[in-house]
């Protein structure tokens, strides 16, 4: 029997892939639509929890081999009821009865503000390698600082509102740049100095407001208003509490936009980031590295806190801050460390800020729903795998050299 040889069959090549279907390919699998298929599956979970909640639901359950529809209908309602009301009241509600209750933007906008700033602070943090956690203590003493000046020092209108902006920049770079220094010298870990700075400068605001900055007149811990001169401009008018801190924000978002991308120093910035060691062999000075982008983030966050006590509270309290600080974290992780995701993100959260009390009043759901869906955002956010796997989502090959 004769061996006989064969041969092997030839594959085809793979038909090339069109620069079309890559462009596709590389936009589907990008931050941007992680992103937004984050918070879709963040907002499908919060309407299941919605819907096996809502009373209505819960009766036609009750009966639902005998009338299906019933039970489908009726979490149908529910889910609608509640997103329906709460991007009426983030964006134009018609149904309210006066005009600035029907002008619910404006409230996304002015809850948003805020979180811009120290959204950036964050995200400026995070482009260096560091996880500046902070921004709750930053903003709370930039806003001592400049109720300080605000309310303690007299001057003329525009150069005591500029004043009050300095003061709170001030303020919040020199509680950041604490954490700076520190890491800089001593090689402390920014996350466990800006925690215990964070407690510091709430225990530190309660003191003085208890004492120092205390109204007289109050009984409550809390400072006198503020003077008109040392107030931002409201943009609309006194019906509407858009102030001129959004015009600051943008602003803010502009130039740290700049910074990070066309300029030396925010080269450096994000070449310290990427690698601190090769940045150092390269001959950049890291530990100015560290202390200049803690300066700068921290005089951020102080704006925010400007923003707080010149424009919304008008005058210091303890709860200032709010979330403010924290909710930047988010904000900053959904809009993947850029200048511009974290603006639009800083919008999404203001618009649930805003949206959720029109839902909690107009269809009879708990507000918490809300604070749900932004910690599942996290969640998806801090778990791109996840979303991707959901999707079938194939992630790039630059994607898996940068994790």
């Amino acid at each position: 029997m004769s061996d006989v040889q064969t041969t092997p069959p030839v594959k085809k090549p793979a038909a090339p892939e069109s620069q079309g279907s890559r462009i596709i390919r590389d936009i589907m699998s990008g931050n941007a639509v992680i992103s937004v298929l984050a918070v879709f599956v963040a907002l499908v979970i919060g309407g299941i929890l919605i819907a096996v909640t809502d009373p209505a639901v819960t009766a036609a359950s009750g009966y639902f081999f005998a009338d299906p529809g019933a039970t489908f209908s009726a979490m149908w309602a529910a889910v609608s009821d509640a997103y329906g009301a709460l991007w009426r009241g983030a964006t134009y509600d018609p149904t309210a009865r006066t005009w600035q209750g029907q002008l619910g933007i404006f409230e996304t906008l002015t809850f948003a503000t805020p979180m811009i700033l120290a959204g950036l602070a964050v995200t400026l943090a995070f482009r260096t390698g560091l996880f500046n956690i902070g921004a709750q203590g930053q903003i709370l003493i930039g806003a001592t600082f400049a109720g300080a000046v605000g309310f303690e020092m007299n001057l003329p209108p525009v150069i005591h509102l500029i004043a009050v902006i300095i003061a709170g920049a001030l303020g919040g770079a020199i509680w950041a740049g604490i954490a700076g220094v520190l890491k800089a010298r001593t090689g402390a870990h920014e996350v466990i100095v800006t925690i215990m700075l964070n407690y510091i400068a709430a225990s530190l605001v309660l003191y003085l407001l208890k004492n120092q900055l205390r109204d007289p007149a109050k009984t409550n811990p809390v400072s006198p208003a503020m003077p008109d001169s040392a107030l931002l401009p409201q943009i609309l008018g006194p019906n509407l509490r858009l102030n001129a801190g959004f015009i600051i924000a943008i602003l803010a978002v502009i130039g740290v936009a700049w910074l990070l991308n066309r300029s030396t120093m925010g080269f450096e910035f994000r070449a310290i980031g990427a690698n601190p060691k090769a940045a150092q062999t390269a001959g950049m000075l890291v530990s100015r590295g560290y202390i200049v982008v803690m300066l700068i983030s921290g005089a951020l966050a102080g704006l925010a806190g400007v923003v707080q006590i010149a424009g919304t509270e008008k005058s210091l309290n303890s709860d200032i801050a709010g979330s403010i600080g924290f909710d930047a974290i988010t904000v900053a992780l959904l809009g993947r460390s850029k200048p511009w995701g974290t603006f639009f993100a800083a919008i999404l959260f203001g618009a649930f800020k805003a949206g959720g009390t029109s839902m909690a009043v107009n269809a009879d759901v708990s507000i918490d729903i809300v604070a749900v869906v932004q910690s599942l955002i996290v969640l998806f956010i801090a778990a791109p795998p996840l979303i991707r796997a959901i999707f079938r989502i194939k992630a790039t090959r630059r994607e898996g050299v940068n994790a």
